[in-house]
């Protein structure tokens, strides 16, 4: 893939994100423009209890999935963008504020694109396990982020249900309850 140059970039609009437009020069000489929705990183983190075999989950209102599907209310893993700070930092932040959790150990899962043909937001992925004692709030959402975010805890057989169903639609979610299965399948058999 060696020979593609990007000759120019323009701020289209400037917002709570950027959207560019990048004019990039091929290798053969011509020229393609695109578009680029610039974001920040964000963490997302699968809090899990080892010993009630539940996960949190939370619904929040996306405008997105409204738009396309007409249901405002999303089911995902906990999730923020980075404020200048570390993926890990971010995570428990946003465990804390979402779900009212207080995470100590996070196992890293990866940093994947969430989008790489239109957004350059990267996702770090953590799985967190937590306890009864873990729960120190009742979560939500910050006010001044308009956040009215439901806390769920699921347990795992109910969570493979949704899954099955189709019910949980979100691809960073996805791929943490996989690495959940694959890093813990104890936590998924019967006991």
């Amino acid at each position: 893939m060696a020979g593609y140059r990007i000759r120019q970039v323009e701020t289209l609009y400037d917002g709570w994100r950027k959207l560019l437009k990048v004019t990039v020069e091929m290798p053969d000489g011509r020229t393609m423009a695109r578009q680029i929705l610039n974001s920040s990183d964000a963490a997302a983190v699968l809090p899990y209890d080892p010993q009630a075999r539940t996960v949190i989950l939370v619904r929040q209102f996306r405008a997105p999935v409204m738009h396309v599907e007409g249901r405002p209310g999303f089911l995902e893993a906990v999730a923020g963008l980075l404020d200048e700070d570390a993926p890990e930092v971010c995570a428990r932040r946003e465990a804390l504020e979402e779900a009212g959790l207080r995470i100590t150990a996070l196992e890293p899962v990866g940093t994947v694109w969430s989008a790489p043909g239109m957004t350059t937001e990267r996702l770090h992925l953590f799985l967190a396990p937590y306890g009864a004692a873990d729960r120190v709030g009742e979560g939500g959402g910050l006010a001044e982020e308009h956040e009215e975010i439901e806390v769920l805890e699921l347990g795992l057989g109910e969570v493979m249900r949704l899954l099955e169903q189709g019910a949980i639609a979100d691809m960073k979610t996805l791929a943490l309850i996989q690495a959940l299965q694959l890093r813990h399948p104890d936590l998924f058999g019967s006991g």
